[in-house]
């Protein structure tokens, strides 16, 4: 087969570094210059692995099983990250089950590794088949199946063969974890994996009012409906891809008349390869995150669609449903001090968020930094000023640590576990059950950092009860000292 899609990484993105600290008046006068170099960090507790990204992706696709094709550890990540988020979807949807998360590991072991595990993944592949007899087999590539030279793409076309009356599409992912420093690649890989052996060469009639909608896997069932009211209330019908989409939906993402993101990161080289091959034109935008960004996102879509008119008296009207709350809330939060750890499209949400409840950034950790990026932290100095510290850290909690402790912020956004620790109040932008999207999405963040200002005893009884991994020399040093950067 011919692939329309060929593997990429996102480390090849211009400016790409995913390692260097700054203010952030230096990092952009660099970055604007083109002249932001990669550091290098001489200690790392780890990175996020792409096939988690490639996992996270589709694992909630419908008719469908994955087969890891790894050791059995590479499918924990997906008990403890993938399948659990899933479950959560189900409940809300009032879901006791149904043809998504299906995973099976071929648990390549000792013999396979030295021997090949090629007959292996054919057993494994035969197994999931007459398990569940799903539409689509999803073959993930790891670390193991790649050095020893499995050969996917080949089993795969062939056991597709072997499986043709049954009409089983076998679609490989070429997602090992040593492909990229940039896990977002882990969504590309998949995304090109749909088009090259689902879509294919399929091009259905173009629907009208039809808009893909490409979503992380992060996007809750109360985000996804409030995502479809907001376009609907605009005219549009939302195709929203690919957490939990069945494979019908697959097949209509040609049929769009227009596309976008609900991430700056997510499905960019995607909407790029459906302008040119099936002229769907896209916009790409902000995460729908606070009441600027949600403005921001919205008239991106009416510019794209025509839709001017009808956005801005939704947004007239959202906003004036909520207007009063913010305010009042606002008085609880002005002038307070704020750190935040997020993926890149969220931190730059959150931060977004914190500006307009009135709190000063400190701090930004953000896994990722590239030339795309500059304009959304431009943006973030019209709110915070210039001297917030950028932290560009992909899973490096031992810095995070060591900072929080120096900056002493009033309240902390992001991943808490270590923060837990340190008694700050502290609560996320990521929510499971509630939108975060939206205008009511702006109020329920605004209620969930005031709960969390509130309420801090269970934060203060950890701190007071464990202690840090960390030992007290290497809190006394720089944040920064493993970072080597790069001779100017």
């Amino acid at each position: 087969m011919i692939k329309q899609i060929e593997d990429t990484i996102r480390d090849k993105h211009a400016g790409f570094t995913d390692a260097q600290v700054g203010k952030a008046c230096d990092i952009q006068q660099k970055a604007k210059k083109h002249c932001l170099k990669m550091a290098h960090r001489t200690f790392e507790q780890g990175i996020q692995c792409v096939q988690v990204n490639s996992m996270n992706a589709l694992i909630s696709l419908q008719d469908t099983v994955m087969i890891i094709h790894a050791p059995l550890g590479c499918s924990g990540c997906a008990a403890i990250g993938s399948l659990d988020r899933l479950a959560v979807y189900k409940h809300h949807r009032h879901i006791d089950d149904d043809d998504a998360g299906k995973l099976i590991s071929s648990g390549l072991g000792e013999k396979e590794v030295i021997l090949g595990g090629e007959k292996r993944l054919r057993e494994t592949i035969d197994t999931a088949i007459a398990r569940h007899n799903p539409k689509i087999v999803f073959v993930l590539a790891s670390c193991a199946s790649s050095i020893i030279g499995d050969d996917i793409d080949a089993i795969s076309a062939d056991m597709e063969k072997k499986y043709h009356d049954k009409g089983v599409i076998i679609a490989p992912v070429h997602c090992e974890g040593f492909k990229s420093r940039n896990h977002a690649t882990g969504y590309d890989l998949a995304l090109a994996t749909l088009q090259n052996h689902v879509i294919r060469e399929a091009r259905p009639p173009k629907q009208k009012g039809l808009i893909n909608l490409f979503a992380t896997h992060s996007l809750s069932f109360a985000d996804q409906l409030e995502m479809k009211r907001m376009l609907k209330a605009i005219g549009l019908d939302a195709n929203i891809l690919p957490y939990h989409a069945s494979y019908q939906d697959i097949l209509r993402i040609p049929a769009a008349e227009y596309s976008i993101s609900v991430c700056q990161i997510f499905g960019d080289e995607y909407l790029e390869f459906l302008k040119n091959k099936y002229g769907i034109p896209y916009a790409k935008t902000c995460m729908p995150i606070g009441s600027r960004n949600v403005e921001r996102w919205l008239r991106a879509v009416a510019e794209l669609t025509g839709k001017q008119a009808e956005a801005e008296a939704f947004i007239k009207e959202e906003k004036s449903k909520v207007e009063a709350e913010i305010n009042e809330i606002k008085k609880k939060t002005e002038g307070l001090k704020v750190c935040i750890t997020a993926g890149t499209g969220r931190g730059f949400a959150a931060a977004t968020i914190a500006g307009e409840f009135g709190m000063k950034l400190l701090c930004i950790h953000t896994p990722y930094y590239e030339d795309a990026y500059y304009p959304e932290f431009e943006l973030l100095e019209e709110l915070h000023g210039s001297e917030f510290l950028i932290n560009v850290a992909d899973m490096q909690p031992y810095e995070q640590v060591n900072l929080l402790l120096k900056y002493k912020p009033d309240v902390f956004i992001g991943m808490s576990n270590w923060v837990n620790r340190l008694g700050i109040p502290s609560t996320h932008i990521l929510d499971g059950k509630r939108p975060t999207f939206g205008f009511r999405g702006v109020l329920y963040l605004g209620r969930k950092i005031e709960d969390a200002l509130d309420n801090n005893n269970f934060n203060k009884h950890v701190s007071q009860h464990t202690e840090l991994a960390y030992r007290d020399d290497w809190l006394k040093r720089d944040a920064f000292s493993y970072i080597q950067f790069p001779k100017e």
